[in-house]
């Protein structure tokens, strides 16, 4: 038979158990990933390699984006609200270079660690940058294109956006390659299609339908690649247009295997989800992180998609 005090002391047993229990859940690391969006399957590799991470180091990510590349408040309110639960880092791929600053000094005001993942910020706040080195990477695109259309002729491209370090660097990349190793080769135009297909796939055909003697279009995501290669397909232009892609995924490796689109440059996206979550672990347990963690980038055709190293960095 329990008595008045025996009771008390049961509740009060199990308060303190209930206390501890939620103590521990409240001290097992948060860290939100805020992406550029889900609706390419290079973040779904980005997020399978944040998720590898967190149970690895034993923590608490999660990992959400936009609908689409072109909603930077949509991000904006994402990064906010992730704020508001006070995670021990975050992670962040920014789709607008600038516009986030304001809430990332906040984040350091409050001694969250940011890490940026896959396109970076135009400031010094975040403790490292996990990216493919995108200068380098659309660099090689302009060289195989120009050895493909024989170093001279019109060539356009097609990308995601002019506001995004991604978008920046692969078209800065790519053109000044052109400019400082292949003079003989036109850039005729560049446009902007916010990663969209449909919207690649219009922009492409109104590229070829200015500039019927054009050589090459470069693709500078992969919703902009494969807007490019339906842009040729629709317009009768396959074999008659080289286009280079970025990124892997079905659509690109089908039109590669289909000969429709001669190569792509891939990047590692489960590497950089893995080491954003790496590196914010580490920011927070004080340890040293590099500025810039380069992940890595590679060029693939129909002749080594089968190579071990490539076929681990393609994704589907």
């Amino acid at each position: 038979m329990f008595t008045r005090r025996t009771i008390l002391g049961l509740v009060s047993a199990t308060a303190m158990l209930a206390a501890a229990g939620g103590a521990s859940a409240e001290d097992k690391m948060y860290i939100p990933l805020i992406s550029k969006g889900f609706q390419h399957q290079f973040w779904q590799a980005v997020k399978s390699g944040a998720d590898k991470a967190a149970a690895d180091f034993g923590v608490d990510v999660t990992f959400e984006g936009p609908d689409t590349e072109a909603q930077v408040d949509k991000q904006i309110d994402m990064l906010s609200a992730a704020l508001a639960k006070h995670p021990r880092a975050i992670g962040f791929a920014a789709l607008d270079s600038q516009a986030a600053i304001p809430l990332l000094k906040k984040a350091q005001s409050e001694n969250i660690p940011v890490i940026a993942f896959d396109s970076g910020v135009d400031s010094d706040i975040p403790v490292t940058t996990c990216s493919t080195d995108n200068v380098a990477a659309a660099a090689l695109a302009a060289d195989k294109m120009a050895e493909m259309i024989g170093d001279s002729g019109k060539v356009a491209l097609v990308v995601h956006d002019q506001t995004s370090r991604t978008g920046i660097d692969r078209r800065d990349g790519f053109v000044n390659e052109m400019k400082e190793k292949h003079p003989n080769i036109e850039i005729v135009d560049i446009q902007y299609g916010a990663g969209d297909q449909l919207q690649s796939t219009e922009i492409t055909k109104s590229i070829i339908a200015a500039n019927p003697d054009i050589k090459g279009i470069f693709g500078a995501n992969e919703g902009s690649a494969l807007g490019v290669v339906n842009g040729v397909k629709e317009t009768g232009n396959v074999g008659k247009i080289v286009i280079i892609g970025y990124d892997s995924g079905k659509g690109q490796k089908q039109a590669i295997m289909d000969g429709v689109m001669a190569g792509a440059i891939t990047q590692n996206p489960v590497g950089i989800g893995y080491e954003t979550v790496k590196a914010a672990v580490a920011a927070v347990k004080g340890e040293p992180v590099e500025k810039h963690i380069d992940t890595g980038f590679y060029w693939y055709d129909k002749s080594n998609m089968e190579d071990p190293k490539i076929a681990a960095v393609l994704y589907d």
